[in-house]
């Protein structure tokens, strides 16, 4: 399934099941927002096309399983404030025993989940493109990943129709109409109110 055509299935899944969720996803991203951005750092092709089809959210979300979705300008924002930071404390290289370092230029932070970043990895190799974290306070990991964007976001929407987790995740619908992901499946309530789990 393609980026556009799970984005597709998603949008008509949170208008008919949560349309609190729905309403905050942001219009397609325009050709200057998105050529700002590419201005400071270059975007993968299923990124642009994940943003061309919402260019993030217009306000906080739980929309998918380990981080909401950025916009153009956020990614770039997010990408040089890494770049920074790991130029200020040796970021960019491996410190035993870890396996990764704190961040990489070929990373492309493309959801945020509150200074936690999902990442798209495009360095060199048979796993060019995999999806893994970079935590605010830690390193890169990709202990379980995603091989690509397009992969991701198809797991997601069999897992709205069907029910089922990503990578311990699961789909429950809140008492005000929006979706939200937790670990699960045994999950009952969140800030006290009810989750009620997705049927299959």
């Amino acid at each position: 399934m393609s980026i556009t055509a799970s984005w597709s299935r998603l949008d008509e899944w949170l208008a008919q099941n949560a349309p609190t969720t729905y309403a905050v996803l942001a219009a397609p991203v325009t050709d200057a927002e998105l050529e700002a951005a590419q201005s400071v750092v270059e975007l993968p092709p299923e990124l642009i096309e994940s943003l061309r089809c919402h260019n993030g959210l217009t306000s906080w979300a739980n929309l998918l399983p380990e981080a909401p979705p950025s916009s153009a300008a956020q990614i770039a924002e997010n990408w040089q404030l890494r770049m920074d930071l790991a130029a200020d404390v040796d970021g960019f290289a491996v410190h035993q025993p870890e396996s990764e370092p704190y961040w990489h230029p070929a990373w492309i932070p493309w959801a945020d989940g509150d200074g936690d970043l999902q990442v798209i990895d495009l360095r060199p190799g048979p796993v060019r493109g995999r999806l893994g974290m970079a935590a605010h306070d830690g390193t890169g990991d990709f202990t379980v990943s995603w091989p690509d964007l397009t992969s991701y976001l198809s797991d997601v929407v069999h897992s709205l129709h069907h029910g089922t987790g990503v990578n311990g995740w699961y789909p429950y619908l809140t008492t005000y109409q929006e979706l939200w992901w937790d670990r699960g499946p045994d999950q009952r309530t969140v800030n006290d109110e009810p989750l009620i789990r997705v049927p299959v």
